[in-house]
């Protein structure tokens, strides 16, 4: 841990779960204030204990002329790890503010997983200042893993493995570790991975069963029981799926003949995982990919579509509400409680739609559950209902003295959330089995059936039991 995140979790006074790892911000102002008057010892030392995460953090909270400023003064001390950890929204503009020789410094440190991920947005010059900065053998791997499929396992693999043949035992794993160019190995790794010789993986043998076996233990007798093999197109999303069903640390890649050509390791696996969470809860709120530091007209044109389709969605309801325009004008009080209604329903169906939407994306929603669950999400309705139903028609009866006007809006308060239940849970289900992302439009279906079921079944019941 860092002392800046040792200062910003503890605090003056104590901890405070708020500001746990958050940055400074007296040690903010204090690496702003060197940039300022060009201080280039103090900001080196000022930014020598922090993470290069923290790093990132900085640099996507500080403006893009503070950014340039301290990026220029603090030069060949800039990172490759630093790249990695920033978004993707001011990447490129970071890289472009570093010169050639502090960017192939920067890069040539990293694993060939975190230059794919660092390149593969980027714009082709860039790319190729970049891919030039590396060795012909590192150029050549990043160069097929770009070749591979966007958001498959080629892309998401690191090329460097430590492998093994078969018959090796404990004592040639050691000597062969012990021996080795420390260029030739990762910097960090869990597995060696056992192959035969056609170069298939056969099994995963952790380095503390290594270092706690006899010499003389043959490497085959001590591999893990689980053991999974990613083929190297598979979508990025499944691979991080198996990594959390089945606690992987890191897992072999495959080519179509089954032979080993890289190594997914657990903490790319969950950053996809976090990636695909955070993009659900994104398209949820109808406000797509995106970060802090996008610019003003990014993110209005990224939000304007999901806007225009509320504003039709508005539209659909208010045709309904116009239908019983005669019955709102004779009585005012179907005026005042109809977004009640409406609105309880829009609640209970977006809570439906999230407990939907999140189980098809961990793969526990399937074909064998899928009628066990609508009929739960149906029934929490029906009983949500019936308790709102009761406190609003007491809340009718006392507010505006009519019994009927509580026992019209019990009612349809009770139908819309039993069809509020139904629909949050069938709409993502259907468009899921068509092919389309139900993060990403089951919002406005949902939204749209329970303000029109709302307002049809009181406006409707209104008109036929209070005129």
């Amino acid at each position: 841990m860092s002392e800046l995140t040792k200062i910003s979790a503890e605090g003056q006074d104590g901890p405070r779960d708020d500001d746990a790892y958050r940055l400074d911000r007296k040690n903010v102002s204090a690496i702003l204030y060197a940039v300022d008057i060009e201080d280039k010892a103090k900001l080196s030392e000022l930014m020598e204990p922090l993470h290069a995460a923290d790093i990132a953090d900085l640099l996507e909270q500080i403006n893009a002329f503070e950014r340039s400023r301290l990026i220029r003064l603090y030069d060949r001390e800039f990172d490759g790890d630093i790249l990695s950890e920033l978004d993707d929204s001011i990447r490129e503009e970071v890289i472009g503010v570093l010169t050639p020789q502090v960017l192939a410094e920067a890069v040539r440190d990293l694993d060939s997983d975190d230059v794919v991920d660092l390149v593969e947005d980027l714009g082709e010059q860039q790319q190729e200042e970049i891919l030039e900065a590396l060795e012909d053998i590192d150029r050549a791997a990043v160069e097929q893993a770009l070749s591979y499929p966007e958001f498959s396992a080629g892309r998401l693999m690191q090329r460097e493995v430590v492998m093994a043949p078969e018959h090796w035992s404990v004592g040639d794993a050691i000597d062969y570790l012990r021996n080795a160019d420390p260029e030739a190995l990762p910097d960090q790794f869990y597995h060696m991975v056992l192959v035969d010789p056609r170069l298939h993986p056969i099994g995963n043998v952790t380095l503390g069963k290594i270092m706690r076996s006899k010499r003389d233990v043959p490497l085959n007798t001590i591999v893990e029981e689980v053991f999974q093999i990613i083929p190297v197109d598979q979508d990025e999303g499944d691979v991080a799926y198996a990594f959390n069903q089945y606690h992987l640390i890191s897992a072999p890649v495959v080519d179509g003949e089954g032979r080993l050509i890289g190594l997914i390791t657990i903490d790319d696996a969950m950053a996809v995982l976090d990636e695909e969470h955070e993009e659900d809860i994104m398209r949820l709120a109808g406000v797509g990919e995106g970060s802090l530091s996008d610019r003003v007209i990014d993110t209005t044109k990224r939000r304007m579509p999901w806007l225009a389709v509320n504003l039709v969605t508005s539209i659909a309801a208010s045709l309904v509400i116009a239908q019983f325009e005669m019955a709102i004008t004779q009585i005012v009080a179907l005026a005042v409680l109809m977004p009640i209604v409406a609105s309880m329903g829009g609640n209970a169906g977006t809570q439906s739609l999230t407990v939907a939407v999140r189980a098809i994306a961990t793969k526990d929603l399937t074909g064998a559950n899928v009628w066990r669950v609508i009929r739960r999400e149906v029934l929490v309705g029906l009983v949500n209902g019936l308790i709102f139903a009761f406190v609003m028609g007491f809340v009718g009866l006392i507010w505006f003295g009519s019994p009927l006007l509580g026992y019209v809006i019990a009612a349809a308060m009770v139908v819309n959330m039993v069809v509020a239940g139904l629909a949050g849970t069938v709409i993502p289900v259907l468009l899921n089995r068509m092919g389309v992302d139900p993060a990403l439009a089951s919002g406005a279906f949902v939204t749209t059936v329970t303000d029109i079921v709302g307002f049809f079944a009181f406006l409707g019941l209104a008109a036929l039991v209070l005129l």
